[in-house]
């Protein structure tokens, strides 16, 4: 490219010093040609009216660079009247002075540009006039009258200037150009040729001028002048006012154009902001999708998408017989004792590390989610059998049961899964999750690590939630009633009291033994208003019995307390509303405790124990020795009394440590000053057994089994019942045969 630009530049400087040679001998040649004789006052008048007044008198083409001047005519003119050495001088000069004109105006800017200007007119002049000598005698035909020869000889004169003119022109813009041929054609279609109209009508008016000057008087010329001057003011009016338009017309075009490029702007301004809204609201929805299928804490998928993920996997089971997969739930177990203890930031630090270690245990294919706390599941694709399954909860197992370090502490964990095996048999996806939740507590019931789903699962569990719906509608129907199991003082085998039990009468399934529905109020919270509704029925109870004979007045009622009740805390307001309300002496009323219920959480529960002694009550451990109670702990609990459990005082006849575990047992009740009472007397063996061993108080069925408030009122009634139990001598008396304590035992407990 600078190779091609060098080569123009070349041919261009060649051409303009081929012009300056050629125009420096037409000068000469003019010169010599000059025809002195011919010049008069007309000649120097004209000729300093046209250079002076040819830069302003000039009209401007509309939509063109073209200008009509009056130096064309000031040529023409002295071409044909005082000879071509005159003209090629004249218009030489003119060019030189328009030329430098323009250059203070800031139109031509270089020396070269001037010179080039000067040459070409010298040229064309001297080009032109040499023609129209060859084919005209001039100062013939203008005396001549003939119009036709006249008009001729001024068109072939203004050809003759335009030829010479444009092609000079052309061919230098084509030396300047890369492609010299098509542009010297360019050059010369698209702006010379529109010239000639220019010479033309130069021309013509020369003509008019001339005509004038040689054949009309002085005025008339005058008259001729001042006509064309009017023509020219009017035509230049009319040019200005075309210029004028067209330059308002190009300002409203730039305006129209700035608007439309600041309208294209604002566009692009407002497309490239709703595309960054666009990319925006594009990362906004991927977040919220994220957020929507991922729990915070673990970046674990989360319930919503295992729960999209399965109905996939039992879509494809439905369509591939072959395809099978496995559902796990884990639970991870004492997890809220975790919290309890360590915090509820540890117990995050935790589910974040079973997570790791989770994910880190599932293959590619497969899905590990944390659905809420300590909860997660697994969906195991394309598994073989429910070995697959169960070798999978094996390596998770390897995974969990090591420790983990918690800001320098070791912890330890265990878990509980159910394993579900999904496959085309079920409707939903719910349904097989589910199935892994049931099979999940059955494990952490059996303290198994994992069980295995199966249909007697679910019928357990729609039994249990049938159950459970009908236990909440027990006490509004009336179906629940108490039975109350008398309670001896073994020492004078008089009554002492009675322990409450409740009974459900069940409209269609009859009566429903106490260890199917109390684990089941205790799971879903209906123990709390259940154990309410018992004290105060029984302490309703208890109040009729010891109004209707004042002997009755230091009878004792014992009511069981779930360990539920202590995270209640209004339970000491509650209690003592019903003793209020019942009129109950709270010295009758004695509250039960199970060994692991008061073990549990033992600084909260015994604070709560002493201000429930402060109404008066007595409270006692029951099952003791089953249970896992520190003896640093029972020297601090307030309590009155110390039941033994059945399952000692049913063996302690057998010879086994069960008989020293009773006789311990009671020998710690001395010493604290504890009163005793052991559950389960049965034989006449026993119950002379734990008179030696010093045991203050007995049940049993060798006394009674639990009966209904009408047949304890009986055993009130029966003053010497009990006492004939033992001789006078002091050697116990059966009064109960074993095949009817065996038929007892089997009807009831």
């Amino acid at each position: 490219m600078s190779n091609q630009k060098a080569s123009s530049n070349f041919l261009s400087d060649l051409y303009l010093a081929a012009l300056t040679l050629f125009s420096i001998a037409v000068w000469v040649i003019s010169a010599l040609n000059f025809r002195s004789e011919a010049i008069d006052i007309g000649f120097f008048v004209v000729s300093a009216a046209g250079i002076l007044f040819s830069p302003y008198l000039r009209i401007q083409l509309p939509r063109t660079k073209i200008h009509f001047t009056v130096s064309d005519i000031l040529i023409f003119y002295i071409l044909l009247i005082y000879g071509s050495g005159a003209a090629v001088f004249i218009g030489t000069l003119e060019m030189l002075y328009m030329s430098i004109n323009f250059r203070r105006r800031g139109v031509i800017k270089t020396n070269k540009t001037i010179l080039v200007n000067v040459t070409i007119v010298a040229i064309s002049t001297y080009l032109t006039a040499s023609m129209l000598n060859l084919v005209f005698v001039p100062e013939q035909i203008i005396a001549e009258e003939t119009i036709a020869g006249f008009g001729g000889m001024l068109i072939f004169m203004a050809g003759m200037q335009f030829l010479g003119t444009s092609l000079c022109i052309s061919l230098r813009e084509a030396l300047r150009a890369e492609k010299p041929f098509g542009t010297f054609w360019e050059v010369w279609f698209k702006y010379c040729v529109n010239v000639l109209v220019m010479f033309i009508a130069a021309s013509l008016i020369t003509g008019l001028l001339i005509k004038a000057h040689t054949q009309l008087n002085s005025i008339l010329f005058l008259l001729a002048f001042g006509v064309s001057a009017l023509v020219y003011m009017t035509y230049r009016r009319y040019v200005d006012d075309v210029r004028v338009t067209s330059a308002k017309a190009e300002q409203a075009e730039r305006e129209r154009a700035e608007q439309a490029e600041r309208h294209v702007e604002e566009l692009q301004h407002h497309i490239a902001e709703q595309d960054r809204i666009g990319q925006a609201l594009r990362e906004s929805k991927e977040k919220f999708r994220h957020a929507a299928f991922h729990d915070s804490l673990t970046d674990l998928p989360n319930r919503n998408l295992f729960m999209e993920t399965l109905k996939f996997a039992l879509e494809k089971s439905r369509h591939d017989k072959k395809f099978k997969f496995a559902v796990l739930f884990l639970d991870i177990n004492r997890f809220k004792t975790i919290n309890d203890s360590l915090g509820h930031s540890m117990g995050d630090r935790l589910i974040l590390h079973v997570a790791r270690r989770l994910a880190g245990a599932v293959r590619d294919k497969d899905l590990v989610a944390r659905f809420s706390g300590d909860e997660f599941a697994f969906i195991l694709n394309n598994v073989r059998d429910v070995e697959d399954a169960m070798q999978f909860a094996d390596r998770i197992k390897d995974k969990i049961s090591e420790p983990f370090s918690l800001t320098g502490k070791q912890v330890f964990t265990s878990f509980s899964i159910g394993i579900a095996m999904g496959g085309a048999e079920y409707e939903a996806a719910e349904d097989v999750l589910r199935d892994a939740d049931i099979a999940m507590y059955h494990a952490k019931d059996g303290e198994k690590d994992y069980v295995v789903f199966d249909q007697n699962m679910h019928i357990r569990a729609v039994t249990l939630l049938q159950l459970e719906t009908d236990l909440r509608t027990a006490i509004e129907r009336d179906e629940l009633v108490m039975y109350y199991q008398p309670i001896i003082n073994l020492d004078s085998m008089q009554l002492f009291g009675f322990e409450s039990l409740i009974r459900w009468n069940h409209p269609t399934r009859g009566l429903v033994p106490p260890s199917e529905f109390i684990p089941v109020s205790e799971q879903t919270g209906f123990i709390i208003p259940l154990t309410l509704w018992v004290l105060r029925t029984s302490c309703e109870q208890m109040v009729k019995w010891q109004r209707k004979n004042p002997a009755n007045k230091n009878l004792v009622v014992s009511v069981n307390l779930s360990g539920k009740h202590f995270a209640q805390k209004n339970l000491v307001e509650q209690i003592q509303t019903i003793l209020a309300e019942t009129g109950i002496k709270p010295s009758c009323v004695k509250l039960e405790l199970t060994e692991s219920a008061v073990m549990e959480n033992a600084e909260s529960v015994i604070a709560m124990m002493k201000q429930i002694r402060d109404l008066g009550i007595q409270l006692s451990i029951d099952d003791f020795g089953t249970g896992y109670s520190s003896l640093s702990y029972l020297h601090r609990f307030p309590i009155n009394t110390l039941k033994v459990d059945r399952s000692f005082v049913n063996t302690m006849e057998d010879g086994t440590e069960n008989g020293e575990i009773v006789r311990t047992v009671i020998a710690l009740a001395k010493t604290l000053r504890l009163d005793v009472i052991a559950e389960g007397i049965e034989t006449i063996h026993q119950l002379h057994q734990l008179r030696i061993l010093g045991c203050e108080y007995g049940q049993g069925y060798l006394f009674s089994r639990p009966v209904p408030a009408a047949e304890a009122e009986k055993l009130i009634e029966d003053k010497s019942r009990f006492a004939n139990t033992v001789p006078h001598n002091g050697l116990p008396i059966p009064t109960v045969e074993v095949s009817n304590l065996q038929l007892i035992k089997q009807s009831t407990h």
